[in-house]
């Protein structure tokens, strides 16, 4: 995923370096729930490049303590997009429901799962083989598991911003908060 140029203050990253704490904390919310995570992320600015962003967004995520995993989590939805209309697609989303419900049940958290490397055909059979691999998970090894995914998110989710959020002449953080 190629993003353009991020250089200059008419950039989007510009913009985010530019952009009052309270802003770029709001802004960077949209890509990881975790607050202590958005505000490492904003207090470490200006970024000289889309790639030292990247790497910070990393060690940020790397660097969460449990209950900032648990505040990311609970930011999360637990929807992973249409499932499609065609043969079999009322089991399966009744299949993936129950596979969340019990995933929730047992974790206390939504599912996360980074799906940005497959072809949308393929999400559906990959969220309901990671559930179903992933119920078998004692709560420390889910942990791990799932504060991965949620670092894989957050670094699509600020490619996606920095490529189509970061509207010229403002900051909006109103990114739809989702895979």
């Amino acid at each position: 995923m190629r993003l353009p140029a991020q250089r200059g203050p008419r950039t989007p990253l510009g913009r985010l370096n530019a952009a009052p704490a309270e802003v770029a904390v709001a802004v960077l919310l949209s890509c990881c729930g975790s607050r202590r995570w958005a505000e490492l992320l904003a207090g470490n600015r200006p970024y000289p490049d889309v790639h030292a962003l990247l790497a910070a967004a990393d060690e940020a995520s790397y660097d969460l303590r449990e209950v900032d995993v648990a505040e990311a989590l609970a930011a999360e939805s637990a929807t992973h997009g249409p499932l499609g209309d065609g043969p079999g697609a009322r089991a399966a989303r009744t299949a993936l429901r129950a596979a969340q419900a019990e995933y929730e049940s047992t974790f206390g958290h939504a599912f996360v799962i980074c799906l940005d490397e497959l072809p949308p055909g393929e999400h559906l059979n990959e969220t309901l083989s990671a559930l179903r691999a992933r119920l078998a998970h004692d709560a420390e090894q889910e942990r791990a598991v799932a504060g991965d995914e949620l670092r894989r998110l957050a670094r699509t989710r600020l490619r996606r911003l920095l490529r189509n959020h970061l509207a010229p002449g403002g900051l909006s953080p109103q990114t739809p908060h989702g895979p």
